[in-house]
């Protein structure tokens, strides 16, 4: 099988759940139990290999992201075991990438470089802004200062590729704010920047008690400004929010983007994974039970699991397909959906005729026009579009 295999790892725990963030993030009720939650994993890990052997077997991880949360708020010698751990169960690229999301304050910088050496070779570090009032307003736990100590910390620990989140369009920020902060990031020579918009998410404290946000043409203003901002220093925006320095782009997540498959392992973990059975496709999704509580007390890790309709997997592949800049190639439709590209030809030709994407027998890729009416050409994508 010729459909990259990536592996997600959940890790539920933060010290404070800020008032944007909608992820499956929990605060620990005690200290966290360490060995216990990686013997957890690997348990979760193998009743999936027992499940979908045959659809993992022989294949390689190209990509790891271990995710949160606040995963460095584990230690570099949990991450040891995990990983050796994955070795003995699952084969890795020799090229593999395997990335830690970390926070910035000083307990965690501290332990960058043992990261390094438990095998973590990248680090996505959650800034999200260098101004200390954004930063309040956010509920982040970390200051400015400790913003700007750990790019050096990373490098220092030996990270020559790195990733930097920050966020645009926060409560009473300014066009200068933002693009300071895209200074300070560019001045810090990350390899790899994560810029997005701050949404607002049901089930959030900001939800609940929304903040006063700029209105849609400062918006607009600061995306244009930013992106401009980016590529004048050499960062090439390859999909809606990550922009990269040359041959950095994120392998995993260019996976998801591409419609690779993943295992997902870890409380709230998803997976998606491809099964090809008497000559046919059919494409399996899992997700894991969400509590960390309960999924660390049950047998089985297992939360629930479904098949993907088949005049759903069209709509699937194109809704991650055409976030990316440079688009995919015309063969992975047919290859990661089991689907003719003849099954789509008309909505492709509309799609070309009007400007929304460029196509050629070798790629599909979405046009500045199309991209920036993205989910309106997604629409078309769906069933009952379609139909």
């Amino acid at each position: 099988m010729n459909i990259p295999l990536s592996l997600y790892i959940h890790v539920p725990w933060c010290e404070r759940k800020c008032p944007y963030c909608d992820f499956n993030s929990h605060l620990p009720k005690a200290s966290i139990d360490e060995a216990g939650y990686v013997n957890h994993l690997l348990t979760d890990l193998d009743q999936d290999l027992n499940d979908m052997g045959a659809a993992i077997q022989e294949r390689e991880l190209v990509s790891i992201f271990v995710g949160g949360g606040t995963p460095s708020l584990l230690s570099p010698a949990a991450y040891s075991q995990l990983l050796s751990e994955l070795k003995h169960r699952l084969s890795f690229s020799d090229e593999i990438e395997i990335t830690l999301e970390a926070n910035p304050g000083s307990s965690e910088t501290d332990k960058f470089s043992g990261f390094r050496d438990a095998g973590i070779n990248r680090l996505s570090i959650g800034i999200q802004s260098f101004n200390d009032v954004h930063l309040k307003a956010l509920g982040r736990v970390h200051g400015a200062e400790h913003a700007l100590k750990a790019a050096g910390a990373a490098c220092q620990a030996g990270y020559d590729n790195f990733n930097l989140d920050l966020m645009f369009g926060l409560p009473d920020q300014s066009l200068a704010q933002s693009l300071e902060d895209v200074r300070q990031a560019i001045e810090m020579r990350a390899a790899h920047l994560s810029c997005y918009q701050l949404t607002i998410e049901p089930n959030t404290l900001f939800y609940a008690q929304p903040p006063i946000l700029p209105d849609d043409d400062r918006l607009w203003e600061m995306q244009t400004a930013i992106k401009s901002s980016l590529r004048d220093a050499n960062y090439h925006q390859y999909e809606v929010s990550a922009y990269a320095r040359e041959d950095q782009a994120c392998k995993h997540n260019l996976n998801y983007w591409q419609f690779g498959d993943y295992l997902g392992i870890g409380a709230g973990a998803h997976s998606k994974v491809s099964h090809h059975t008497n000559g046919k496709l059919a494409i399996e999704r899992r997700w894991k039970l969400k509590n960390p509580s309960q999924y660390s007390k049950s047998i089985s890790k297992l939360g629930g699991k479904h098949w993907v309709a088949q005049d759903q997997v069209a709509f699937e592949f194109m809704l991650n397909a055409l976030r990316l800049n440079q688009g995919v190639s015309a063969s992975w439709f047919e290859q990661r959906t089991g689907l003719s590209i003849s099954s789509i030809d008309m909505l492709l030709d509309q799609h070309r005729d009007a400007g929304l994407i460029e196509r050629s027998q070798e790629r599909i890729a979405p046009t500045q026009f199309g991209h920036d009416r993205l989910n309106t050409m997604l629409e078309d994508y769906l069933p009952d579009a379609a139909a």
